[in-house]
């Protein structure tokens, strides 16, 4: 009988960090993909569906784009000064780690063709790819006309009203494992890189939840009480099950039904935040946003 000996760093690092963890890791993104086309899509047709008047849609719409654009410019503002000063990537040298890597570049698009590229040419071959704006831009149509339909697009309607409940539902069960899938995620990163990196990445999570605080705290106070004539008390009071499970998530689009839940209590109007809430979990995302801003500082000081 031959007897063939494994040793047990093979077992740590190929069976559990590069099989089970890396498969349990993005597994976990997998399903969180699997959800945002359809939810996203159904969400909108149904936001647009409830407002029905063409012409209200409209300016609810242009202020809601105006609205996310200057807030997410001012994200990207607090998020490039914050870093700035606290510099998460000093002390790191990734150019003499990765030497010989190289950089390509893609050429830019036109801004005629990004705006043509926002029509899809093929709705389905657009959800198939993850094309979220032309998929937002058909839903709203498909919305609008089931709401000028009226009775004759009630079936249409009521399929992707209860649809939309089933997506619902599917979010919130995939949250329930949420925190172990991020556990996941995060180990193979820590057996790549080894322990010494967590101290880098400590950085740039404290520079992006400094920025966090200071947008929420000041852009968003000030909107709540200059905008929608209320306390920044009692907003984020109000507001607090859908901050604490996005916060605990990490995913904008998996808040979406508590969200609705709480902006209806605050005195929001179902069919406008129908509408707004989807778009937004898809388009404004000032989170990302900041986090984006300051691991572009992170980077390049890397790099030098």
């Amino acid at each position: 009988m031959i007897h063939y000996w494994i040793p047990s760093s093979y077992i740590k690092d190929t069976v559990i960090v590069e099989g089970v963890l890396y498969v349990v890791g993005q597994g976990f993104i997998r399903l969180m993909q699997m959800l945002v086309v359809p939810l996203v899509f159904c969400s909108l047709i149904c936001g647009s569906m409830a407002i029905g008047d063409t012409k209200t849609l409209g300016k609810v719409g242009v202020k809601t784009i105006g609205f996310y654009l200057v807030t997410t410019a001012l994200a990207v503002c607090v998020a490039l000064g914050s870093a700035l000063l606290i510099n998460p990537g000093r002390g790191l040298d990734m150019d003499a780690v990765q030497k010989g890597t190289v950089s390509s570049t893609t050429e830019a698009t036109s801004l005629v063709d990004t705006l043509l590229n926002i029509i899809p040419k093929n709705p389905v071959q657009s959800m198939a790819n993850g094309d979220m704006l032309p998929i937002i831009v058909f839903a709203l149509f498909v919305g609008i006309m089931l709401a000028k339909l009226g009775t004759r697009g009630s079936v249409v309607a009521n399929f992707f009203s209860q649809f939309n409940d089933v997506m619902m539902e599917m979010t919130m069960a995939i949250m329930k494992i949420a925190p172990i899938g991020v556990f996941c995620l995060l180990c193979p990163v820590i057996a790549s890189n080894g322990p010494a990196i967590i101290g880098s990445l400590a950085m740039v999570l404290l520079a992006a939840y400094i920025c966090y605080f200071v947008h929420a705290v000041v852009v968003y106070s000030l909107t709540v009480s200059t905008l929608g004539g209320m306390s920044p008390v009692k907003f984020f009071k109000g507001m607090m099950p859908a901050i604490m499970f996005a916060f605990s998530s990490a995913s904008s689009v998996g808040t979406l039904p508590i969200n609705l839940s709480c902006t209806e209590k605050l005195g929001a109007k179902r069919e406008i935040a129908s509408f707004v809430l989807p778009l937004g979990a898809t388009i404004n995302m000032d989170g990302t946003a900041i986090y984006q801003g300051v691991c572009a500082i992170f980077i390049a000081s890397c790099y030098g």
